[in-house]
């Protein structure tokens, strides 16, 4: 299968997560990128943030017509993680493939097992600038490391911690995503290997195409399926990096 098909059926798939979702987008397109396209690890993570930061902002359009972004959460989440993604994404250049592959996978695992349990979160009263800010600030560490948008990570924080409905979460984490995707692509500006545009561009397109349906197959799913459908996909990912570093 040429490298364009492949591009298109995993840019596709990409968007359908993130349109329904609100995240997976990043943690689904490192993987893709290195074992269906032959990305390097350093290549792969910052293709995957140009192709989740368009997508999302284009995914966060479409929830925003539907009222399912909180805004002012989303706006305090996503600028404390401004500075921590830009100082992590300079340091992770240092890290080996093998050690940036292994933390991918057990910070995926990690943050699907509380998706697993039906959340009895319920929507706040008043924002908590605080818990919003600190959870954002780890998020954004987290995303200029690994070279993730984050969404895996922001969908859990924004449903547990500041207690967001989960259409509510999924729509907001949007945001997040954009933010701290574009963060940590300035940190990695001339870093980012060999980026070959004929592979990331048709991804990108296809990923945005598939967000606009994946957002209508969200809005026929439950919030708990979905918490369902993400956690058993984070697994599934991590799973399958991990073996693969083992063996």
């Amino acid at each position: 299968m040429s490298a364009l098909v492949l591009a298109l059926v995993a840019g596709a798939v990409i968007g359908l997560a993130l349109g329904a979702l609100g995240g997976g987008g990043s943690v689904l397109a490192v993987p893709a990128l290195i074992y269906l396209l032959g990305f390097s690890p350093v290549s792969a993570t910052t293709a995957a943030l140009i192709i989740v930061a368009a997508t999302s902002a284009t995914a966060l359009y479409a929830h925003a017509r539907d009222g399912n972004v909180a805004w002012r959460t989303g706006a305090l989440f996503a600028a404390a993680g401004i500075l921590p993604a830009f100082l992590a994404g300079n340091a992770a250049g240092r890290l080996p493939a093998a050690a940036l592959t292994t933390a991918f996978a057990v910070v995926a695992a990690l943050a699907a097992l509380p998706m697993l349990r039906p959340s009895r979160a319920e929507p706040p009263e008043r924002i908590r600038p605080a818990r919003a800010a600190g959870a954002g600030a780890g998020l954004g560490a987290v995303t200029g490391f690994l070279g993730v948008g984050g969404g895996f990570l922001a969908v859990p924080a924004l449903v547990s911690v500041l207690g967001l409905r989960m259409k509510q979460a999924v729509g907001t984490s949007l945001l997040v995503i954009t933010v701290n995707s574009v963060a940590a692509l300035t940190s990695r500006a001339g870093t980012g290997g060999d980026l070959r545009w004929e592979v990331i561009a048709p991804f990108t397109g296809a990923a945005i195409l598939g967000a606009w349906d994946g957002k209508r197959l969200g809005s026929k799913i439950t919030g708990h399926s979905l918490q369902r459908v993400f956690a058993c996909v984070l697994l599934g990912v991590a799973a399958f990096m991990l073996v693969d570093v083992i063996v």
